[in-house]
């Protein structure tokens, strides 16, 4: 199933005091690092956000303006896929992991009349930068968009909601707060690579 992914890493991490929330480190590794294992398998990797070399191999842009949020931040990443699929990520998800994105994967193939899948939280709350879509379904969908919320453009697409176990280590645990890095990094402990 070849596939691009697109990270999103250009958030202004208000709740961390405006720190580099990509570069944070838990269980000693970058956030975003985390979330670039987990898209291993994709023919290319698309980060946007500001400048970073941690990355190796990856096309980074930028979003226009930068900061401007997730909608011009996927709309410059979108730009450089390739691929029929993509995984749309957020650059802060510790333990998401490539098996994740292989059942949303599949689960985009096997949809009919649906163009994505999205991780649903242990609340039963869509995930929308935890997902896989049809390309050209995003394309369509944010040339049709003038809004600025990626639930705005996303849902209409009607994706499959794909539901997990989610254990200790939530597929879909973001970390948005220094609360949520310190439980991340108690979860991270050894063998978790």
């Amino acid at each position: 199933m070849p596939f691009d992914a697109v990270v999103l890493a250009g958030g202004r991490a208000r709740r961390l005091g405006g720190a580099d929330k990509p570069a944070v480190p838990v269980g000693g590794r970058p956030l975003i690092e985390w979330v670039a294992a987990a898209a291993a398998g994709a023919s290319r990797l698309v980060v946007v956000g500001p400048p970073r070399d941690v990355l190796p191999g990856a096309v980074l842009v930028r979003e226009d303006p930068p900061g401007g949020g997730p909608v011009p931040a996927l709309r410059a990443g979108l730009a450089e896929v390739r691929a029929g699929r993509t995984a749309l990520l957020a650059a802060d998800l510790p333990f998401l992991r490539p098996a994740h994105l292989v059942r949303l994967l599949r689960e985009v193939d096997a949809a009919r009349g649906r163009d994505g899948a999205v991780l649903v939280d242990g609340d039963g709350r869509e995930q929308w930068l935890a997902g896989c879509w049809r390309t050209d379904a995003l394309r369509a969908a944010l040339a049709g968009y003038g809004g600025s919320s990626l639930r705005g453009v996303l849902a209409p697409l009607e994706p499959v909601a794909v539901a997990l176990p989610d254990g200790p280590r939530p597929p879909w645990y973001d970390c948005d707060t220094p609360e949520d890095l310190a439980r991340a990094d108690d979860l991270a402990g050894p063998g978790v690579l």
